[in-house]
């Protein structure tokens, strides 16, 4: 394991150095149905020297309507040791976001495990920080999937949300529930990133299963107990980590 983390923590400084100029780069949006939105999951460490990009990036592609994007927080940094600056707790950190991340790497063709990493859709992976090729794959996602559920999220009775997904895809999958913080401000005092204040967007919290996709129209509850700061989605996906059939954004506390 202690490989790995040199190893990674070498990948990941090359990455950085080059995609800085690429960073900088918008370009025109990419066409997509904003009500049948696409995934981007960011995997990332707040003790990641490369990702801070990759979560800026992140925090614009948030704001589109045609996507949901989150940030999973993986926990494999944060024994890593980083000189005299010491090593780096990621308070977000979860042994269950790196377990998801290792099962895309272990699905996805020439599937790789490193930061930043955005998965697209549950189908194409790239390096988070460029953009250029992230817009590519967003819109070759969007292009080639087969098959997109609609999924609806409404406030019911008793403080829960009703969740209804209907149309046709294969049967087998699960129906997720997505609680994220929308955005957090830290000061990192160690590690690879010490000194440097970061902002993290759509920080995934609690991921959790709520129900099933069998192939047939399917109505399920999930909670409405959000905090300040606090939203969530719904994903419908395939088993062991496959493809997003179909995804929706939780409606606002005021809605």
């Amino acid at each position: 394991m202690k490989r790995t983390l040199i190893s990674l923590a070498v990948a990941g400084t090359a990455i950085a150095a080059g995609t800085a100029a690429l960073t900088g780069s918008h370009g025109p949006a990419v066409a997509a149905d904003a009500s049948r939105p696409t995934v981007v999951e960011l995997f990332t460490s707040q003790s990641c020297y490369s990702c801070p990009p990759a979560e800026e990036y992140l925090g614009e592609l948030a704001k589109r309507k045609d996507l949901i994007a989150l940030e999973f927080h993986v926990d494999y940094w944060d024994d890593l040791v980083y000189g005299r600056a010491g090593k780096w707790k990621d308070r977000f950190s979860k042994r269950t976001y790196t377990d998801r991340q290792r099962g895309y790497a272990g699905r996805l063709p020439r599937g790789q495990l490193y930061t930043p990493q955005m998965v697209i859709d549950g189908r194409a992976f790239e390096v988070g920080s460029r953009r250029a090729a992230v817009r590519r794959t967003l819109k070759r996602v969007a292009k080639e999937r087969s098959e997109r559920l609609d999924v609806r999220v409404t406030p019911a009775a008793a403080g829960q949300l009703a969740v209804s997904v209907k149309g046709e895809a294969k049967p087998g999958g699960g129906i997720w529930f997505v609680r994220f913080v929308r955005e957090k401000t830290t000061r990192v005092l160690r590690g690879e990133n010490h000194g440097k204040t970061l902002t993290n967007y759509n920080i995934v919290t609690e991921l959790k299963r709520i129900g099933d996709w069998t192939g047939t129209s399917v109505s399920v509850t999930a909670p409405a107990d959000l905090a300040d700061g606090q939203s969530c989605a719904i994903l419908v996906q395939g088993e062991n980590h496959g493809p997003i059939k179909g995804a929706a954004a939780c409606p606002s506390p005021s809605s």
